[in-house]
């Protein structure tokens, strides 16, 4: 009990404290992007100084207002979760009122609350106002962002700051998986969505850091792909997946969504094949039987899917209720599958039996029109729906325009897809042009959603709008992420690095625990890809490398535990 605080180490306190297992990491500054009239010395904010206010500081930001606020913008070089720490030292008066600003894009952290381009307080306040005094620390926060800007708003007012802080709050995780290609796009794309779903795993995996900030049962299977294939295992995913079964009970669906349950579901079979945990899985077993025969009853007597209540595919796709429906018979499909395999694992065959009808009858029927929706022809092709011919007219269509009609949610499982169809050589276009255009407008996370119809006379999220030119974050967006309200960090984009890993790595789990692994690499156009992948008995190593004729040359290091075939 020696490294307890004193206060605390009586059983009937400590037994209602938790330990924040969260690291705390001090950021400095890297640009000042912007400042007004009545800034002095904002240069020293980029130096590291000492995290403590003091007497006699030679080397201070001062802001000086007079009619108007003086006013500074800075920019701290990544996007990151956190607080934003000032070190205040000396003020006339000794109290005045000063307001920051959090922005995940520079034109964010300048725009008003209230109606400019969606300016938003909400799920957090990245918009504060505050009475702050001299010889202090205040730490403000947390939101998720890049930029802030401080304003003065006491009138003939003076303020000196020995230092502007941000405080990285973030999991220390090590990063097991990892990809590198003759591609140094598509190695900046992995990473970047490595880092994205990084900052999503707080105490839950949230969907963003900014917004929501919520379990959204749903966006996880894409982020549980990407944690898989970076991380292995984390003990975020098991209390995100059983937080939405136990604020769930039948038939009540998670999240208020019907497809995401069926969403957690899967998510639940991909976490048991790669880690191998049947205690865990027989802890679902009660609440999984009853919801796979719930589901069972949503395929009618033709083997069409009727899912009632909230009917979400994704943002992109709604109000299009044929592509809609597309969709939603490939994800009740492959949910039903899962679970399926399940209820077999755990003993519970006649629910297993009538999942497996269900299946049947849902691949039985005419392939539904998708009314050119990609992601909807992505479901189909991924849950066997559409086969032969029709799936041949499917992988056309998602060829088509390439990049055009994706979705950043959706869009992972459009690239699983094409592979699946031996077209990853699209595929991977798709992500260099799609993610990868995000990258050239500035970004250092993933974004909620995206369009390629966004770039033209867009500038870029790291720079202040010039005249003539669009903004990228605030002039676009549409649903429930208008505007600034747009979340430019968020879970369910991070799908490319868990595509890359699959399908050029060419890693596929054939045994619970990754007992038996399959490495099959595709290139595609790439010359070589190496990488690692985190298993539950260490990493598996490869390199594939084309040789002269086009031949794929593979290395291949495992755990002993793990049985590898080609």
């Amino acid at each position: 009990m020696n490294n307890v605080p004193f206060g605390i180490r009586k059983e009937d306190i400590l037994q209602h404290t938790e330990m924040d297992t969260r690291v705390r990491r001090f950021m400095t500054p890297r640009r000042i992007l912007w400042q007004s009239e009545g800034v002095t010395g904002a240069e020293n904010m980029l130096v590291p100084a000492e995290k403590q206010v003091h007497f006699n500081v030679p080397q201070v930001m001062t802001l000086q207002s007079k009619d108007a606020p003086a006013s500074v913008l800075l920019d701290f070089g990544v996007e990151f979760h956190g607080n934003v720490k000032l070190y205040i030292e000396y003020m006339q008066p000794k109290r005045a009122q000063i307001r920051v600003r959090f922005g995940e894009s520079a034109q964010e952290a300048m725009a008003e609350l209230g109606g400019e381009k969606n300016a938003t307080n909400d799920h957090i306040n990245r918009d504060q106002v505050l009475d702050v005094g001299f010889l202090s620390m205040p730490e403000i926060g947390p939101s998720g962002f890049r930029f802030v800007r401080i304003d003065l708003l006491t009138p003939n007012a003076s303020i000196s700051f020995k230092a502007v802080t941000g405080i990285f709050v973030y999991r220390e995780l090590e990063y097991k998986g990892s990809f590198n290609s003759s591609d140094a796009l598509l190695n900046e794309i992995w990473n970047t969505a490595a880092y994205t779903v990084h900052l999503n795993m707080q105490e839950y995996v949230w969907d963003g850091i900014k917004r929501d900030r919520l379990v959204w049962i749903g966006d996880i299977h894409p982020e549980v792909s990407t944690i898989q294939a970076v991380f292995g295992f984390d003990e975020s995913v098991k209390k995100s997946l059983d937080l939405a079964r136990d604020e769930s009970p039948l038939p009540r669906m998670m999240c208020t969504l019907t497809t995401y349950s069926l969403w957690w579901v899967m998510v639940h079979y991909i976490w048991y094949m790669q880690n191998g945990d049947l205690a865990y899985l027989k802890e679902q077993q009660a609440y999984l039987k009853d919801l796979m025969q719930l589901f069972a009853a949503y395929v009618d007597d033709n083997g069409s899917e009727q899912l009632d209540g909230n009917r979400f595919f994704d943002w992109p796709s709604e109000g299009d209720t044929v592509a809609i429906h597309a969709g939603l018979q490939g994800i009740l499909c492959m949910g039903l599958d899962a679970g399926a395999k399940m209820c077999r694992i755990l003993g519970e065959d006649e629910v297993a039996a009538l999942c497996e009808e269900k299946v049947a009858k849902l691949r039985s029927i005419p392939m539904p029109d998708t009314n050119g929706n990609k992601r909807a022809a992505a479901m189909l092709l991924l849950s066997g729906v559409a086969q032969g011919a029709d799936a041949d007219a499917l992988v056309a269509m998602i060829k088509n325009g390439g990049a055009q009609g994706m979705s950043t949610f959706l869009g992972y499982y459009v690239l699983n897809a094409l592979s699946e169809q031996n077209e990853t050589t699209a595929a991977l276009d798709i992500i260099r042009t799609f993610w990868g255009a995000m990258l050239s407008r500035g970004a250092t996370t993933f974004w909620e959603d995206f369009s390629m119809d966004w770039l033209e006379g867009t500038g870029r999220i790291d720079e202040l709008v010039k005249p003539g030119e669009k903004d990228i974050h605030g002039d676009y967006g549409a649903y429930c992420y208008k505007g600034f309200r747009h979340s430019l960090c968020h879970g369910w984009a991070s799908g490319p690095a868990a595509y890359l890993s699959r399908y050029v790595l060419g890693i596929e789990i054939l045994e619970p625990g990754c007992k038996k692994v399959r490495v099959r690499p595709d290139l595609g156009d790439l010359e070589f890809a190496e990488g690692t992948y985190p298993t539950p008995y260490g990493v598996i190593r490869v390199r594939h490398e084309k040789d002269g004729a086009g031949k794929i040359i593979s290395t291949i290091d495992a755990p002993a535990e793990v049985e590898i075939i080609q």
